[in-house]
């Protein structure tokens, strides 16, 4: 068998890495979290090439045509051409279906993996120094990704895309104040006017991808900077690196080729035409948006009057000021947490989950929170399925809403501090063997093997500075000579957030009035 390492195209694309003259190594995944990045960058790849092939036959005109084509339910219906061109590729081009189905589930694989990788990384507290910036681009990305899958989605102008635009007009008139003209510059005209698949289509095909790229490429930039100031010593050849890189994106590319193959999703000539006088049954956004969706059906139907004009809370504050306050607190945390912790360290030293219990918490609030948001998306079809009155579920999950994020935090951040105490009495008598032993004296003990330096590595905490304030409390107001310190409410804020990490954490001692430390005992 011909060694792949020494393919001209594998030679190709790391001979940028050569031509440094520098022999570093690349750390290819090693843990199955590892696998977030390589998936997310696959399946953006195929949204783009297929997305390329669906160009050609796809028509973004709402310009009304009647089907001629071999689906014979629709025959002679009134459509528009970018729905007739839709189901002519899912029904009638060699391979269009399988095509769309790639597109379709590529973009939900990169949604996800890019939230899944997003969750890790706030988990082990990957957004530190160099990091932060990396942070801001990826939540930036997401967004992006969301907004072009929406796009998508809205393309073909069906009849479920097309309540899902009827909804987005509702949320945009809902808007204070201009309302009305937000509607006006999307739709061009009054719902749906004849100009919206034309300007998604621009924006969907042009100019959210470039974004995407121009941002991922940002991202590369920087890791590949870190990279090269490393020391590059732990980890494959570039050559072996781009063959089993390149391998493990045939994968991925097979399985998600494999489940456009064998999982049909939007079904677009079931659905119809959209017709602005009809709604389907059961009609739901896409997973990715149901949160959004649910937080309006679980808001209480609250409007105020200002000035004259009624403002409508119960759209407001789940469609508009949720999200900005969700996207503001996620970008902002970095920053928050080393200044209540004062963490300085390398950002390339990674935490586990148990490490720091409140961020593992603040993590099992945040996806409670959004899984109960969710399951409201779909509130009326679990009330079906599961045969139970819609309005008692619907207060049920607004009582959820409220109490399931603090239990969720209470219980993960237990588990963690329990893991911490687990790791620390391991460190100090070793691993439970399970055998019970009786002494001379009739007592019985536990036989104990000591860990491996591996595993006493694993186990260890992690050593950092704590501010103040973390069981002890902050400088006083003014000193004995009677000089007041300026910075006293500040240190007392911080004083406090500290407390909210650190309180709970097993060996912590006061060291002096500026620092503590986390004493491993």
């Amino acid at each position: 068998m011909p060694d792949l390492t020494k393919h001209r195209m594998v030679t190709a694309v790391v001979g940028l890495a050569d031509r440094h003259g520098r022999p570093a190594r690349i750390r290819g995944p090693r843990r199955w979290t590892d696998l977030f990045v390589p998936l997310a960058v696959v399946s953006f790849l195929l949204v783009l090439v297929s997305g390329v092939l669906l160009a050609f036959w796809f028509e973004p005109s709402m310009r009304p045509v009647v089907y001629t084509g071999d689906y014979a339910p629709l025959r002679g219906v009134p459509m528009s051409e970018a729905y007739a061109s839709t189901v002519r590729i899912s029904l009638e081009v060699p391979g269009g279906l399988l095509v769309r189905q790639v597109h379709h589930w590529a973009s939900l694989v990169f949604i996800a993996a890019l939230s899944a990788y997003l969750l890790r990384t706030f988990l082990a507290g990957a957004f530190r120094g160099y990091r932060r910036m990396i942070w801001l681009i990826l939540l930036a990305l997401l967004v992006l990704s969301i907004a072009e899958a929406y796009l998508g989605h809205s393309l073909p102008d069906d009849l479920q895309s097309g309540t899902g635009l009827r909804v987005t007009e509702g949320y945009l008139l809902a808007t204070p104040v201009a309302g009305t003209w937000l509607s006006w510059l999307v739709f061009g005209n009054e719902f749906p006017g004849d100009q919206i698949i034309g300007r998604l289509n621009t924006i969907h095909v042009w100019v959210l991808p470039a974004l995407i790229i121009g941002l991922g490429a940002v991202v590369a930039l920087l890791v590949y900077r870190r990279w090269r100031a490393s020391s590059g010593v732990d980890g494959d050849p570039p050559r072996r690196y781009a063959v089993r890189m390149g391998g493990l994106a045939l994968l991925i590319s097979g399985g998600i080729v494999a489940m456009a193959a064998a999982v049909q999703v939007n079904p677009v000539w079931l659905w119809g035409p959209f017709d602005a006088a009809q709604a389907p049954a059961g009609s739901r956004p896409p997973w990715y948006l149901g949160f959004l969706d649910g937080a309006v059906r679980l808001m209480p139907p609250w409007e105020v009057g200002v000035f004259g004009h009624t403002l409508t809370l119960s759209v407001v504050i789940p469609v508009m000021v949720l999200p900005g306050v969700l996207l503001g607190t996620l970008a902002l945390y970095p920053w928050f947490e080393q200044w209540a912790t004062g963490d300085r360290r390398d950002p390339d030293v990674l935490d586990r989950p148990r490490d720091l219990p409140v961020r593992t918490g603040l993590v099992a609030a945040f996806v409670a929170f959004y899984l109960v948001l969710w399951l409201a998306g779909a509130s009326d079809v679990l009330a079906t399925l599961l045969h139970i009155p819609l309005d008692p579920l619907v207060r049920f999950l607004q009582a959820a809403v409220v109490v399931a994020p603090p239990l969720a935090f209470w219980a993960a951040k237990r588990i963690c501090l329990g893991l911490r105490l687990r790791d620390l009495e391991e460190l100090r008598h070793g691993h439970a063997t399970g055998i019970v032993v009786v002494s001379a004296e009739g007592g019985f003990s536990e036989l104990h093997r000591p860990l491996t330096a591996r595993e006493a590595q694993r186990r260890a905490p992690r050593e950092a500075l704590v501010p103040a304030g973390a069981g002890a409390a902050a400088d006083p107001a003014a000193d004995p000579g009677g000089i007041p310190n300026p910075r006293y409410r500040a240190d007392r804020r911080r004083a406090v957030a500290a407390r909210f990490y650190f309180a709970d954490l097993p060996g912590n001692r006061a060291v002096s009035g500026d620092v503590q430390v986390k004493e491993h005992g």
